[in-house]
């Protein structure tokens, strides 16, 4: 039996600060070891078939093919297609493939892009595999997703009609490592179906696991070009879209230019013409085939106007997808241009030493921590909250930018197709010295000192800015509230940065009734008589009948599901029997009820909607007018542990919410002895709040 979802993720935390889910650690997706299957294969002398990922119909998907054309395919291993196959034939470049019936030019644009960067291909496409040496039909593959390197394995069955592949294709029939990558991530996404449409920046962000930048060419920065230079020194990956038309249709148009596609950038140069300078760049469709018919394509009289030596080295009069345009043309025709590179070098210009990068796993719950955009005054300050300090060290000129802010949504589907993403942005505040979690009146008074331009349903949204030495808190959001997801917040930084996630932490704003602190002695008798109603003839009671008790007496008028269950009964004797019996006596019954009196009054003032349970907004409040402050993911867990599917609280599970909470607060204050708590620890934290 697989361990509980709390423990899994404690787990996962573990294997993350041993580097599991690093480039040299990466995980297993779905749990398979390349090692281990490709020995079991050897030993047994058997062709690998993965079941997690089969050659059949499920694994295309519906709607690429007609069901007559679908019952036509037959996948087959490369021996099966040609005689004589390779894993790479003579290098790998963009020209050795091109694409297939599917509809994802944005991930062939990507895996061009990857062709020019040989450590970073070599990183996601082992070269050492082949169809000799150790061969069982087994394959793997690396690739990024959502914070984590990923070993990916398949088996090299393809599917084919007649014999030929139906997807990406190579242009020599005996070499098969386009085939391969493809089915890999195909299998990541779920399956060939899962890969149509999307943007290229999405796989290059998967192949390179580092720093992405869009800019759109409508509103294109000063410095494009530089940029464009610097980036192709830097090792990144470029990629560029145009727009799309009337239609979802590729149509191309009569300039050659396909509408809705996805091109690589696969070259970036400066020649003279005429006496002057001439910015180009060269562009790749990843078609194989259909080019640019406009100024400096190959036909294009103007290559008649460089020197020589520019035009034997650039000029490539042939329809490979492959031709060159001036930067002014790509910004005319393009809308956006993508940038993703193992490291931020391509920024400044400078070393990768000077860039600091920090990143956070955060989680939007409804209710609790997805609070929306700033027109949601009331609940925006719910959102999570990133604290920042920005050291002034190595604080460079006025108004260069010194920080990126990557903001980028993580699904929980299993199929890509599925996955709706929600608009997402992010706003950066200056911090007046606050403590704690900043309140509702801190952003109603406040203005951004930046922010994302606009909210996007994008996989993941940017933003390059200029912040000054000083103290900060980033909050991301959806635009809408109450909507879940999880989300990385990365931040890049060439000053020194200090950074924590900022929900552990009272609220000075918390207003905490006044109760009244020691009930007096008839008070305390009466609840006596009460007791001794229900004990037996030792004067103590057991979980059935504190049960009845807390039901007919103390929860009478204010029930609104069934009253406290023999389960939690059980737990408060756990939690209150110091003589360690199995049952209460009179002194520990009215203990436990002084405690249960005061959580009832706090519960019915934090009340405000007058419903009778607690929205998790209202949990929240009444959490912190017990005095107590619990960190974000802790009250998402406390909601999922105790609250209603309808998202409220009863006073039932408050009490015995804030009982248990109330005796964990002891335990790890003897533990850490007024210390912070370390990892295991915090684990136990966990653990013991949610079982």
């Amino acid at each position: 039996m697989p361990p509980p979802g709390v423990c899994l993720n404690i787990i996962e935390a573990r294997h993350k600060k041993d580097g599991y889910g690093s480039l040299a650690k990466p995980e297993k997706f779905l749990n398979q070891d390349f090692k281990q299957l490709q020995q079991y294969c050897l030993i047994r002398g058997v062709r690998y078939i993965d079941d997690m990922f089969p050659p059949d119909a499920k694994s295309i998907g519906q709607g690429i093919l007609s069901p007559s054309d679908l019952a036509r395919v037959e996948w087959l291993r490369p021996a099966k297609i040609t005689n004589d196959p390779h894993f790479v034939l003579d290098g790998v470049s963009r020209f050795d493939f091109g694409q297939g019936i599917l509809g994802n030019c944005w991930f062939l644009a990507s895996i061009g892009a990857l062709t020019f960067q040989n450590e970073i291909f070599q990183q996601v496409v082992p070269l050492e595999q082949t169809f000799s040496e150790e061969y069982c039909g087994l394959f793997h593959f690396r690739f990024w997703r959502f914070g984590k390197w990923m070993d990916v394995v398949i088996d090299d069955k393809l599917p084919t009609v007649n014999g030929r592949l139906i997807f990406v294709q190579s242009k020599d029939p005996n070499e098969f490592w386009p085939a391969l990558v493809e089915k890999a991530y195909a299998k990541v996404c779920g399956s060939y179906k899962d890969m149509s449409a999307g943007t290229p920046a999405e796989a290059m962000m998967d192949f390179t696991g580092g720093v992405h930048m869009c800019i759109q060419l409508s509103d294109p920065p000063q410095n494009l070009l530089e940029l464009m230079y610097r980036s192709g020194k830097s090792r990144a990956l470029m990629s560029c879209g145009t727009p799309q038309g009337e239609t979802s249709d590729n149509t191309v148009l009569p300039n050659g230019l396909v509408q809705g596609h996805a091109y690589t950038i696969t070259g970036v140069k400066q020649m003279m013409s005429q006496g002057k300078p001439v910015h180009l760049l060269r562009l790749w469709n990843p078609w194989g085939k259909g080019e640019w018919k406009g100024d400096w394509s190959d036909l294009s009289s103007l290559w008649q106007t460089v020197s020589a030596q520019d035009r034997e080295e650039c000029l490539s009069v042939a329809d490979d997808g492959e031709f060159w345009m001036t930067l002014k043309d790509f910004c005319k025709f393009y809308v956006d241009l993508d940038i993703c590179c193992t490291s931020p070098d391509f920024l400044d210009g400078g070393s990768s030493g000077h860039w600091k990068t920090s990143v956070y796993e955060g989680r939007w719950v409804a209710g609790t921590t997805a609070g929306g955009c700033t027109n949601n005054r009331d609940s925006f300050w719910t959102n999570p909250q990133y604290r920042v300090k920005v050291d002034g060290d190595n604080f460079e000129k006025d108004g260069e930018k010194n920080m990126l802010v990557s903001l980028m949504q993580k699904p929980d589907k299993r199929n890509r197709r599925l996955v709706q993403n929600l608009h997402i942005g992010f706003g950066i505040y200056e911090d007046k010295g606050q403590m704690g979690k900043f309140p509702a009146s801190f952003f109603s008074t406040r203005a951004p000192v930046a922010q994302t331009k606009t909210y996007m349903n994008a996989r993941d949204v940017m933003e390059f800015i200029m912040l000054k030495p000083g103290e900060y808190v980033i909050v991301p959001s959806t635009f809408n509230p109450n909507d879940t997801a999880s989300f990385l917040l990365t931040i890049l930084s060439k000053a020194e940065t200090h950074g924590y996630e900022n929900s552990g932490y009272p609220n000075r704003e918390a207003e905490k009734p006044q109760l009244k602190q020691v009930a007096s002695v008839e008070e305390n008798e009466n609840k006596k008589s009460y007791f001794r109603q229900y004990s037996d003839k030792y004067e103590e009671v057991d979980a059935e009948q504190l049960q009845r008790l807390l039901n007919e007496q103390f929860l009478k008028g204010d029930l609104k599901s069934g009253g406290f269950t023999i389960d939690a009964c059980r737990s408060m004797v756990a939690l209150m029997d110091s003589s360690i019996t199995g049952k209460l006596n009179g002194e520990e019954f009215v203990h436990l009820w002084n405690k249960v009196a005061s959580y009832k009054e706090i519960f019915f003032r934090t009340d405000v909607s007058r419903t009778g349970t607690l929205s998790l907004n209202e949990l929240r409040n009444a959490i912190m007018a017990t005095g107590k402050s619990v960190a974000d993911d802790m009250l998402n867990l406390m909601a999922l542990r105790y609250g209603a599917s309808s998202g409220h609280m009863t006073l039932e599970s408050f009490i015995s919410l804030i009982l248990r909470l109330d005796c964990m607060y002891k335990i790890f204050k003897q533990l850490s002895d007024g210390k912070s708590l370390n990892l295991q620890e915090s684990e136990w934290m966990y653990i013991y709040m949610y079982t």
